[in-house]
C-alpha cells in the first residue's frame, strides 16, 4: 500500500515538473532517443532495437502470426537497403505520402493523412531533424498522445517487405519513409503491427446533429485544426471492404480533407473533400475527378479544386455525402497541441486513478444498484456572453490479469471495454440527454451535447 502510494505521488511530481508534455514526453520502456543516438554514432554502428526485434511477435499473433501465410518470405529490410536514395520526408509531407499496405489500419492512416494538413500538429508527432543523411544511424522515434501524456518512442529503421516491397505503409513515390516508420512506432507503442489492425479513425469523438449544422461543424473543426474521419457502417462481416456500384468502401475509414461551397448553375453548392487512404478507388459519383459537374464551375475554381489523378483523393456534394457516408469522427485538439494565435483554446483537467474491487469500481447500468456508487460530479461554469462545451475522456490501459470471453487479455492491443454514462446537469435545458460509449483503442472523447 505505502508502494503504490508513493508511486503514484512520485508520478504527480513528475507531472507537476512538465514531464508527459510535447516538450518533455514520457520515454518508452525508458529508451531515449539522443543517448541511443549518440553510441550509435560513436560505435560507427546502426541502431537495432532489442525491445521491438525483427520477428514474428513484433508482427502479429494470428493473421500476421509465425504460421500465418500472410508471413512467410518477410524480410525486414533498412530504407537504405530497399532503395538507393531513401528521403525521410520528400518536399514535405502530404496526404499522398500515406499508401495502405497489407495491414488493416485504415483507421490510423487515416488519420495520420489529416495529421498533414497541419504541419505544426506534424511535427509534435513526427519531430524534426532526422534523415538518412548526415549522422544517420538507423535509429528515429515519434511521439503520440497515449493515457493523457505525450509518448517518445524509439525504433530502429528495419521494416517488414515481400517480395521486394515494403509490406504495410508506404508512400506513392515509394523513395519516402516517414509514413512507414511511424506506422512501426505506433506498432511498438501497441505490442506489434496486427495490433493495429481494425479500429476508429479518430479513436474518439462522436457528434449527432442536424444536417443544417453539420456542415459548419465540418469547416469549423477544419479550420481550427481538428482531424476529421468519416466511414460507411456494414451490416455483417461479409460487408467488410465492399466496395459499392459508385466505388465506395465500406467499413472503410476515409479522411475529411476540405469543404468548399462553388457557384453550379447559378446556386451555392456545397461539397467536401474525403480522402481513401489505399491511395486509389475513387467515388465515380457526381463531383468526381472527371464528373461533369466541373464543366459548369469558373475555370478558375475548378483549376484550384479539380484533380484529375488517382491518388484516393476526390470530391463529393454535401447532399451525397450524408447519403453515402453514415458515420463522421472529429478529433479536436487538447490545449497544449493548439496553436498560440488561435483565439479559442481548451484548458484541460485531468485526473488519474484505478478500478478496484469494493474501493472505486461501482456496476454497470444493468445492475441499478451499484451502477451509481462511483459517480464523479464535473461542474463548468457559464458566462452571461458565451457558454462553454465540455468533452470527457476515459483512457485506460490494458488490463493484462484476467481471462475474458470476448478475446485474450494478453493479446498486445487487447482492450477490455468499459462504459460511460454523463447524465444531463442539473442546470441543462430541454430533457435530458446522455451519451454513452465502450472504449476500444485509446482514447474516446464524448460530448455530452
Amino acid at each position: 500500500m505505502a508502494a503504490r502510494m508513493a508511486a503514484k505521488l512520485r508520478s504527480q511530481w513528475d507531472r507537476d515538473a512538465g514531464l508527459g508534455q510535447n516538450h518533455n514526453a514520457v520515454k518508452l520502456l525508458g529508451q531515449d532517443y539522443e543517448s541511443l543516438r549518440a553510441q550509435c554514432q560513436q560505435t560507427r554502428t546502426l541502431f537495432e532495437d532489442p525491445l521491438f526485434p525483427t520477428s514474428t511477435s513484433s508482427l502479429g499473433f494470428n493473421e500476421l502470426g509465425p504460421r500465418s501465410s500472410k508471413t512467410h518470405g518477410v524480410r525486414w529490410m533498412r530504407p537504405t537497403e530497399i532503395c538507393m536514395r531513401p528521403q525521410f520526408i520528400m518536399d514535405g509531407a502530404t496526404r499522398t505520402d500515406i499508401c495502405q499496405g497489407a495491414l488493416g489500419d485504415c483507421w490510423l492512416l487515416a488519420a495520420i493523412a489529416s495529421l498533414t494538413l497541419n504541419d505544426d500538429l506534424l511535427h509534435r508527432v513526427v519531430p524534426h531533424g532526422q534523415s538518412f543523411d548526415g549522422g544517420y544511424a538507423g535509429i528515429f522515434h515519434f511521439q503520440f498522445w497515449q493515457f493523457g501524456e505525450w509518448v517518445d518512442v524509439v525504433i530502429d529503421d528495419r521494416l517488414p517487405v515481400k517480395d521486394g516491397k515494403l509490406l504495410f505503409v508506404h508512400s506513392a513515390e515509394g523513395g519516402e519513409f516517414w509514413s512507414a516508420l511511424l506506422e512501426k512506432a505506433y506498432a511498438k507503442l501497441n505490442g506489434c503491427y496486427e495490433a493495429l489492425s481494425g479500429g476508429s479513425t479518430s479513436e474518439g469523438f462522436e457528434e449527432k446533429c442536424p444536417p443544417q449544422c453539420l456542415y459548419i461543424i465540418i469547416g469549423r473543426a477544419i479550420e481550427r485544426g481538428s482531424l476529421l474521419g468519416c466511414s460507411i457502417d456494414i451490416t455483417s462481416k461479409f460487408d467488410q471492404e465492399a466496395v459499392t456500384f459508385k466505388k465506395l468502401v465500406k467499413g472503410h475509414a476515409y479522411s475529411v480533407t476540405a469543404v468548399e461551397e462553388v457557384v453550379y448553375r447559378g446556386n451555392m453548392t456545397k461539397l467536401v473533400r474525403i480522402r481513401n487512404p489505399w491511395g486509389e478507388v475513387e467515388w465515380t459519383g457526381a463531383w468526381s475527378d472527371d464528373s461533369r459537374e466541373w464543366d459548369n464551375v469558373d475555370r478558375s475554381v475548378r483549376g484550384r479544386l479539380q484533380n484529375r489523378s488517382e491518388d484516393g483523393e476526390f470530391w463529393m456534394s454535401f447532399s451525397d455525402f450524408l447519403r453515402e457516408f453514415s458515420r463522421l469522427e472529429i478529433c479536436n485538439l487538447t490545449a497544449d497541441a493548439l496553436q498560440a494565435g488561435q483565439v479559442k483554446k481548451w484548458s484541460t483537467s485531468l485526473y488519474q486513478g484505478e478500478w478496484r474491487r469494493g474501493s472505486t469500481a461501482g456496476g454497470c447500468r444493468n445492475f441499478p444498484g451499484t451502477a451509481g456508487d462511483r459517480e464523479r460530479r464535473v461542474s463548468g461554469g457559464k458566462t452571461a456572453k458565451s457558454s462553454s462545451a465540455s468533452f470527457v475522456s476515459i483512457n485506460h490501459s490494458h488490463i493484462l490479469d484476467q481471462p475474458s470471453v470476448q478475446g485474450d487479455p494478453k493479446t498486445p492491443g487487447f482492450s477490455r471495454p468499459i462504459g460511460l454514462q454523463l447524465p444531463g446537469g442539473a442546470d441543462a435545458e430541454g430533457p435530458q440527454k446522455e451519451a454513452e460509449r465502450r472504449t476500444g483503442h485509446g482514447d474516446h472523447w464524448i460530448r455530452h451535447l
